[in-house]
Formats: C-alpha cells, sequence, structure tokens
C-alpha cells in the first residue's frame, strides 16, 4: 500500500469534494488577482496593450490553461485521477510565487503561463473526479461545489483587492501570496484521497479484456466517430465555448472597462466585480447544488442563459452609469452561477465513457481556452479602435448562439448514475467493445 507522506487521512465524501473543488478557487483567484491589478502592472512595467494581450492569452484564463488540459487529460486516464491532484498544484505555487515576486515583464509572463498550465491540468480533472464520487442523486450538488468555488475565488480576491487598495502592487503581489498558501493547504488535503473507484473498476475491465485478447479502439479517434460522442461534443463544446468568449474576457478585462470605459476608479471597479460575484455563489448554492438534482436543469440552464443576455444588452447599449451597472452585474452575476460552466462540468462528466471521460474534457477545454487566448489578444486593440459597443454585441452574439444550442439539446441526466448512463447511450458496443464494431 502506498505511503502518504505530509497527506490529510481519510478525504472522502463532502471533505474531498471541497478538497478537489479548489482547483476552481485558485484557477478563478489567479484570474482575478491578475485582472484586478492589470492597470497597476502596466504602470509599474510599462508595457503596452500587446502586453496586455499576450498576459490574457497566455494566462490561467485562456492558452496557458489549455495547454494543461490537453497534457492532464490523457495523463488522468491512463495513470489515475490522484496523480494529477499529487503533482498539479506544486507547479501552480511555483508559478504564482513568481508573479508575486516580480519585477520585470518576462517573470510576469512566464509565471503567469505556468500558473495557467497547472491550472488547466487540473481543473477538468477536479470535475471528472467529483462526479465519480459523488451519489447519484446529488451529482449536480457535488458538481456544484467547483462552481461555488470558483465563484467564491474571485468574490473573495476582488475583496481583497479593495482592502489593500492603498499598498497599491505591494497589495496585488500579497494576494498572490494568499493563493500560495490556499494551494498548499489543498495539495496536502489533496494526498490524502483515495483514487476514483469507477477509474479502478475500468481500469481492472481493460486488463480483463486484454487477457482475452480484446483490444479497445482509439479513444481520439472513438470521441469523433461515435454518434453519442458527436451529439455530446456538440452540446458541451458549443454551450462552453460560445459562453467562455464573454465570460473568459469578461473574467479578465471587467476591471480594464470599468476602468477605462466606465471611468471607475481601481477600488470601485474592483467592488463591483466583489458584488457581482457575491451574486453568482448565491444562485449557485441557492439554485444549481439545492435544485439541480430535483427539478429540469433545462429550465435552470434557460433562465441562466437569458439573465446573462439582457445583463449583456443592457452594459452594450445603455450608458455606462452606476444604474446600468448594478443591473449588469446583479443580472450577471446571477445567471453566471446557473450557467454553462456549471453545466458543462455537470454534463461532460455525464455523458463521456469513463475510459476516456477526462480526456474528452482536457481537449474541449484546450479548444475553449484557445479560442478564447485569441479573443483575449484582440479584444483591447478592439475596443481601443472600434469601440466598446462593437466588442459588446460580438459578446451578446455569442450568448444566444450558446442559449440555443444548450436549450436544444439539454440532456435528461438526473437521477442516473454514470453507469446507466453510459450504457444507455453506448450500450454493449462501447461497454465491451471488441473492435469489431464502430
Amino acid at each position: 500500500m502506498e505511503k502518504k507522506i505530509f497527506a490529510a487521512k481519510n478525504v472522502t465524501g463532502w471533505k474531498a469534494t471541497v478538497a478537489i473543488a479548489m482547483a476552481n478557487y485558485i484557477e478563478a483567484g489567479s484570474i482575478i488577482a491578475a485582472a484586478s491589478s492589470l492597470t497597476m502592472w502596466q504602470a509599474y512595467l510599462g508595457f503596452d496593450n500587446i502586453g496586455v494581450g499576450l498576459l490574457s492569452a497566455l494566462s490561467a484564463n485562456a492558452l496557458g490553461a489549455a495547454i494543461g488540459a490537453l497534457i492532464g487529460g490523457p495523463l488522468t486516464d491512463k495513470f489515475g485521477r490522484r496523480v494529477i491532484f499529487s503533482y498539479d498544484l506544486m507547479v501552480y505555487m511555483f508559478g504564482v510565487l513568481l508573479i508575486a515576486a516580480s519585477i520585470n515583464f518576462p517573470m510576469l509572463l512566464i509565471g503567469t503561463i505556468i500558473t495557467g498550465i497547472a491550472v488547466g491540468a487540473g481543473v477538468p480533472v477536479s470535475w471528472t473526479y467529483i462526479a465519480e464520487e459523488s451519489p447519484t442523486h446529488k451529482r449536480a450538488a457535488h458538481v456544484g461545489t467547483t462552481q461555488l468555488a470558483w465563484s467564491i475565488g474571485p468574490m473573495i480576491t476582488f475583496t481583497l483587492a479593495v482592502i489593500l487598495a492603498p499598498l497599491e502592487l505591494l497589495g496585488s503581489r500579497l494576494i498572490f501570496v494568499h493563493l500560495f498558501i490556499i494551494a498548499g493547504i489543498a495539495l496536502y488535503i489533496r494526498r490524502g484521497l483515495r483514487e476514483s473507484k469507477l477509474w479502478e473498476q475500468q481500469k481492472t475491465e481493460e486488463k480483463a479484456e486484454k487477457l482475452r485478447g480484446v483490444m479497445r479502439k482509439n479513444s481520439i479517434k472513438e470521441l469523433f466517430t461515435l454518434k453519442p460522442n458527436r451529439q455530446a461534443l456538440f452540446l458541451t463544446l458549443g454551450i462552453y465555448l460560445f459562453w467562455s468568449l464573454t465570460a473568459g474576457a469578461m473574467g479578465y478585462f471587467m476591471p480594464y472597462i470599468y476602468e477605462n470605459i466606465g471611468g471607475l476608479s481601481t477600488m470601485q471597479a474592483n467592488l463591483l466585480q466583489a458584488f457581482l460575484w457575491m451574486f453568482t455563489v448565491l444562485t449557485t448554492y441557492f439554485i444549481f447544488m439545492k435544485l439541480g438534482d430535483k427539478y429540469s436543469r433545462k429550465l435552470i440552464f434557460s433562465i441562466g442563459a437569458v439573465a446573462g443576455i439582457i445583463a449583456w444588452i443592457v452594459l452594450t447599449f445603455m450608458p455606462m452609469t452606476w444604474p446600468t451597472l448594478i443591473i449588469f452585474v446583479v443580472l450577471w452575476g446571477a445567471a453566471a452561477g446557473i450557467g454553462a460552466q456549471a453545466f458543462y462540468a455537470l454534463w461532460t462528466s455525464e455523458l463521456f465513457p469513463t475510459r476516456y471521460r477526462a480526456t474528452a474534457q482536457g481537449l474541449m477545454f484546450f479548444i475553449v481556452r484557445a479560442s478564447i487566448a485569441i479573443w483575449s489578444f484582440v479584444l483591447p486593440t478592439i475596443m481601443a479602435t472600434l469601440g466598446f459597443k462593437i466588442a459588446g454585441i460580438v459578446m451578446t452574439t455569442v450568448l444566444i448562439i450558446h442559449a440555443i444550442i444548450g436549450i436544444m439539446m439539454a440532456p435528461n441526466t438526473r437521477g442516473r448514475s454514470l453507469n446507466e448512463i453510459e450504457e444507455e447511450r453506448y450500450g454493449a458496443v462501447v461497454l465491451k467493445d471488441t473492435g469489431s464494431q464502430s
């Protein structure tokens, strides 16, 4: 039996869920820590809009996370869920420490990239593990914990940014130190986790199949050749990609927009964002987690999608006054708690087989975050040349697309185990595939 040194003991149930969900806290915290201080870093180091675009494009919000997910997903399916949990936070801690100590742009950029890769390796796997270890009738509640942590991260980080504002850039450095400490605590707890029972069961079956001469198809190829997989990819990638083009850009650039378009101070911008994330925390807990296992998930998704669209229509076409901003943060904050990311985490865990569940999530996470990287790189220039209204119209349009896909294709998986869903969607062909059928 493996000896776990410097690890918590008996980490199961809700304790395990919370420990894994912390990946989402530090992901969101990393994005917001950078976003809330972007103007100060720019003034301190003197980089231009291209530098701003690079930091965003290569961050935990975009390409850095995309690369990490592409690496972490397949490794998790091959070697186990605990492998990533045992080591990814070590890399993350090095990255945020480098950011906190940055005295020039290369240090800041390299720390940002390392942090992003570590986050990307850990976040999709966290959704996979929690779903696999959750009770069937409480899966939305447990998976929703990741969204709750993702929401608490920005709320606390923006609040810290307001409290530490008098310290200016030193305050930003301290926020990254706080993420370093949180990651260390999470790492200690995670090392006491057990392996996913579903993953262990899957590996046992695969060993038995090898002894019988059964050959499995390549998982990446199967993702695109099997009809159930193509349907799942279209739904989950469709809602998450188009939603994230708006949410991802907003998560990194919103304080920047408040300050440069709305004329707010850094403190006002951060306080407004903390207020926004408070509503996300509330709807995540009281609606997604409390009701997602009891009532229509399609209805919950639809309410969130429509509220998000209205929020961006208001922000785009109304003057950026305080009443407009309050309406926006209430609507968007509430919508995000029951929005595409929460349902993406749930549906991707439900709709793909155990043997390549993390690989599918990693691949899609890569595509989504790479797309955000491209959009984030050009967004500052678009706002500077064409104006915020054009950028707002684009972001509203992609939200409409994500809503249509989600409302039309939302699956009915509530109340069924992952094995039951897998057998219903794929049948014996995938569960006991000999390699001769497709």
